[in-house]
């Protein structure tokens, strides 16, 4: 293993990395007095104190994992990345893995935490189970797989056992930066196959998981939004940011922003969604400049909405958007609906991206969003602000997706614009140390600190965990 090597840190960085490793009674950030305060009732979390192997040393070595590249980059600003511009206050180019260090700093926020854990109400295990699975997908430990979370188990069991006994681990919480399928290899397979078997554990099964997409049927586990590239400090930033969003004249009718599809992709001979949104954009294209050049105009609905384009791809194979809102952010504040189909996984970043450029999400399959993020983007809600659109009726029966999006009528759609802009806070993670009034208002990690709250207080409720 690589000398650990710290010096990627900024000054402030270190300190704060320090005050991660000790999580003492000052990280806890208030005194035993304040949990007196009605406001945390029911509220109440302990941070548990982790030894570094099981978060900072992963961090460490940030250059040295196989396969994955050097994500030293990302692990600015605490997590949140280098800034996309140095006169950027809002925006940074943020890895999706970094959200277990993104969720830990915010933690060290929260204004209910208590250093007792016999009094928590939940207690957050600081674990980067993201990054420490790297080395089982890809590492020489890929054959050890069902080994990954043992070595945690048996220090919960160990240090402090207490806090772990008395509740079996009903009301521990952790966050894993990766889809829940990269955590559920059987212990039992053989030869192994994708994944580790960290939710596939019995040890586990009793703590709840927030992934970045959940399997169907687990209870423990919890999806919440990807982190994006924004991040305000304050509410005025928010708030310049959303009256863009809001004034930005809409001149392309649908847009999708992505990868695969095209004739050199490795699935370009069989049919898919991505291959047929290709399609559908490349024929509108051709049409409209066939028009253009007999002097025919084209984009006009049935309701009197104009484009000058129908439909535009920003090609974001290889992965050359994943670190770089530039280049398809201006693209998506100028574009009316935002296409989300499914990739190698159903749920994508992307989907947060568009919402907070005021485009309104258009999916074709429910694990895309609708049964994933139930706490962040409520179901009953979700044809306020959404478009569904079954792959099926595009990819096997010719449905045209410009005509879906034609027939839907203006009034419509500028409510559900003006509902994606509403919904805007609730999917971003703002800065650590947010100031001006952004603090008051939830955004993804207190939305998902609630839902976390009361899903082990349901649990605990129930009797067969009280015997």
């Amino acid at each position: 293993m690589a000398c650990k090597n710290y010096s990627f840190f900024s000054s402030s960085s270190s300190l704060f990395f320090f005050v991660i490793l000790s999580q003492s009674v000052l990280s806890q950030k208030i005194s035993d007095n304040d949990m007196h305060q009605p406001d945390c009732s029911n509220r109440r979390i302990h941070i548990r104190r982790l030894p570094p192997r099981f978060n900072l040393d992963l961090l460490a070595n940030c250059s040295e994992y196989p396969i994955s590249g050097d994500f030293c980059p990302f692990l600015a600003n605490h997590g949140l990345g280098r800034k996309t511009h140095n006169r950027s206050h809002s925006w940074y180019r943020t890895d999706p893995m970094m959200l277990e260090l993104l969720f830990h700093r915010r933690m060290l926020e929260y204004p209910c935490l208590t250093s007792d854990p016999s009094s928590a109400d939940a207690i957050y295990l600081p674990y980067y189970a993201g990054i420490d699975a790297l080395r089982y997908l890809y590492g020489p430990a890929v054959n050890s797989s069902a080994d990954h979370g043992l070595d945690l188990f048996d220090f919960l069991q160990t240090d402090g056992p207490g806090a772990w006994d008395r509740r079996g681990g009903h009301d521990h919480f952790l966050v894993m930066a990766r889809q829940a399928w990269d955590f559920s290899q059987s212990p039992a397979a053989d030869p192994p196959v994708w994944g580790t078997s960290f939710l596939e554990i019995p040890e586990f099964f009793n703590v709840t998981a927030l992934t970045l997409e959940s399997r169907a049927w687990p209870w423990q586990e919890q999806a919440v939004p990807y982190p994006t590239s924004f991040h305000p400090p304050n509410l005025a930033l928010f708030d310049a940011w959303r009256n863009r969003v809001r004034r930005t004249r809409r001149s392309t009718l649908m847009l999708f922003v992505g990868g695969g599809g095209t004739v050199s992709s490795s699935s370009a001979g069989t049919p898919n969604i991505r291959r047929s949104i290709r399609a559908e954009c490349d024929n509108l294209t051709a049409s409209a400049t066939a028009a253009s050049g007999s002097g025919g105009g084209y984009g006009y609905g049935p309701y009197g909405t104009s484009y000058s384009e129908l439909c535009r791809v920003v090609d974001c194979s290889n992965g050359v958007c994943e670190h770089d809102p530039i280049r398809f952010m201006r693209a998506m504040l100028e574009s009316s609906f935002c296409l989300q189909p499914p990739g190698d996984t159903p749920t994508r970043r992307s989907t947060f991206d568009g919402i907070l450029a005021g485009c309104i999400p258009v999916f074709f399959e429910d694990q895309s969003a609708r049964s994933q993020y139930g706490w962040h983007l409520p179901e009953a809600e979700f044809d306020k602000f959404s478009v569904t659109i079954p792959k099926e009726e595009v990819v096997f029966k010719g449905l045209r997706i410009v005509e879906v999006l034609q027939g839907i009528p203006r009034a419509r759609v500028k409510k559900m614009r003006e509902k994606v802009v509403e919904m805007m806070g609730r999917v971003m993670y703002r800065r650590h140390g947010s100031s001006m009034g952004l603090g008051e208002k939830k955004d993804a990690f207190d939305i998902a600190i609630e839902g976390v709250l009361k899903r082990i207080t349901d649990r605990l409720r129930q009797p067969s965990l009280l015997r």
